[in-house]
């Protein structure tokens, strides 16, 4: 039986890439964005709807029997986090992907750590951890990923820290998030509650090297 997979902020750029993968899949697809014309590609068969996901109503339609949750959303991520997990606990949804960012638990080393935080500011990387916590505290079969500074480069080329590692490189490609969110889509047992920091090896620097 197809995997249902509902992917949250669909129009963004690594969703698209995720998208772009998860239709060549066994799985039914749910699209939800805020304007349907941020997406410019759905696969055969996919359902969007359209709406935003602190609206309670598009969230509970979005979610209803779904098997899998993909968010990569953008803005008040702290609000949309809890959205999200009382949306899930709701509609009986378990397992959720969920993107964070690097540096929300100073665990980004040395220069590229303190210009990661100036960079993107201490208000904004405390909204991602609010929402890191509120995910991580659920009780869900959730999965974190906390990507590097992001490149356009159309490949493949990733490792992963654990949460109590130290933040290695300073790039990876948006195509690289989205191949390790849809391998865990695949396969759901893969990372239950890991929390993961995602980066291109050999981009290590104190600015981010894209190479």
């Amino acid at each position: 039986m197809a995997v249902k997979v509902v992917v949250l902020g669909a129009g963004g750029q690594i969703a698209q890439w995720a998208v772009d993968m998860l239709g060549r899949e066994d799985v039914e697809l749910t699209l939800v964005a805020r304007e349907r014309t941020r997406l410019p590609d759905v696969p055969a068969g996919a359902r969007v709807i359209e709406g935003d996901v602190l609206d309670p109503e598009v969230l509970g339609q979005a979610l209803r029997g779904q098997d899998v949750v993909y968010a990569n959303l953008a803005g008040e991520l702290d609000k949309q986090a809890r959205a999200i997990v009382a949306a899930m606990g709701a509609a009986g949804v378990r397992r959720l992907v969920f993107v964070t960012a690097l540096g929300i638990y100073d665990e980004v080393p040395g220069a590229f750590g303190r210009w990661n935080t100036q960079t993107i500011g201490a208000d904004t990387l405390r909204t991602y951890r609010a929402a890191a916590d509120a995910i991580t505290a659920s009780g869900l079969d959730w999965t974190v990923l906390r990507p590097a500074w992001l490149s356009d480069q159309d490949e493949i080329d990733y490792e992963v820290t654990a949460r109590d590692e130290p933040f290695r490189g300073t790039t990876v490609s948006r195509k690289s998030v989205a191949a390790l969110a849809v391998e865990i889509i695949k396969d759901p047992q893969q990372w239950v509650r890991a929390d993961l920091g995602v980066n291109k090896p050999g981009t290590e620097g104190d600015r981010p090297v894209f190479s």
